[in-house]
């Protein structure tokens, strides 16, 4: 794989959901707080380089599990909403990230300040997705758990790629990231921006601007894509629990992928490599971010960030030549 350029100026790093709450934790401060802390040392090289350097991640177990706190304490105290649900989850993960990177920094003697930003994100209401739940949150099931409580909760349960069961909602599809503004301006001073969490809240606009929250979970890696190439971004970082992307995944056939361009990830993609509850929407969001004028992608594992920069691992996707 040929070398890369160690210092883009701007880059967008996509976490994923389980790098912030892995599947074998119970999910207590304590633990939360330790993830966080490793992700900060994960994230360490690359906020001490000059960038403009904005953090997306993803929230789909922890909105699950404050839906299912929520459900189980239902007749002491009101639900909330799932929009209200996504903000709860967006400011408690970033509050933790923000606070264990600056500490990192800090520690390592560098003055970078980091903020994280209360996103909101547009979608259409129309948007067919709402008719169509298929964004899997919350924890792994077996079917006859499933089953129980889908029926319990009235809860949509599906299988997710061969791994277990889970709640599923509608996923719309991002539109515009309400305040990108602010964003751009505070990473241009050089701060690392953390925004964009869980996709973003969902949310519409009315007539005269106003806006009011639906019930969805947006697509963190889709609203990612979506913000990098607004703010003008070179790279967009995918960061997630495997260290490449891989076709004939599971089978005698698979095999990791290096180096590809948009034309050959295309062919992958149409010959049904990629399935949608797993590694479908990074290869999604990577096309549209190259599309929209990016320059590469990769999606690595969180803890080879900086090998992965310097093009020693990972999978990247680049533009095609000519």
């Amino acid at each position: 794989m040929p070398s890369v350029d160690p210092t883009p100026r701007k880059i967008l790093v996509a976490i994923g959901g389980n790098a912030t709450h892995p599947e074998d934790i119970d999910g207590t401060s304590e633990e939360q707080v330790d993830v966080a802390a490793k992700t900060a040392q994960s994230l360490l090289p690359l906020t001490m380089l000059d960038n403009e350097l904005i953090i997306t991640h993803g929230n789909g177990p922890v909105v699950g599990k404050i839906l299912m706190r929520q459900i189980l304490t239902r007749d002491r105290i009101a639900p909330m909403p799932l929009d209200i649900c996504v903000a709860h989850s967006q400011g408690g993960i970033a509050y933790l990230l923000m606070q264990a990177m600056e500490n990192a920094l800090r520690v390592a003697d560098n003055p970078r300040h980091v903020v994280c930003l209360l996103t909101q994100v547009e979608v259409d209401e129309n948007d067919p997705a709402f008719d169509d739940p298929s964004k899997p949150i919350g924890e792994f099931y077996d079917a006859d758990e499933a089953g129980r409580i889908g029926e319990e909760l009235g809860w949509l349960m599906k299988e997710d790629s061969g791994r277990g069961w889970r709640h599923v909602v509608p996923s719309p599809e991002p539109k515009h990231v309400c305040d990108i503004s602010l964003v751009q301006l505070m990473s241009r001073r050089g701060t690392v921006v953390i925004a964009g969490g869980g996709g973003g809240i969902p949310v519409i606009r009315g007539p005269k601007g106003e806006r009011h929250g639906v019930q969805g979970v947006i697509d963190k890696d889709l609203t990612s894509a979506l913000m990098a190439n607004v703010l003008g971004c070179e790279l967009l970082m995918i960061l997630t629990a495997v260290p490449k992307v891989a076709i004939n995944f599971g089978t005698p056939r698979q095999r990791d992928l290096d180096l590809v361009t948009i034309k050959e990830m295309r062919a992958y993609q149409a010959e049904g490599n990629f399935p949608p509850g797993s590694m479908g929407p990074k290869i999604e969001a990577s096309l549209r971010f190259l599309d929209g004028g990016g320059k590469r992608v990769i999606i690595a594992q969180l803890e080879d960030v900086m090998p992965a920069l310097r093009g020693e691992t990972g999978t990247h996707i680049v533009i095609d030549d000519g």
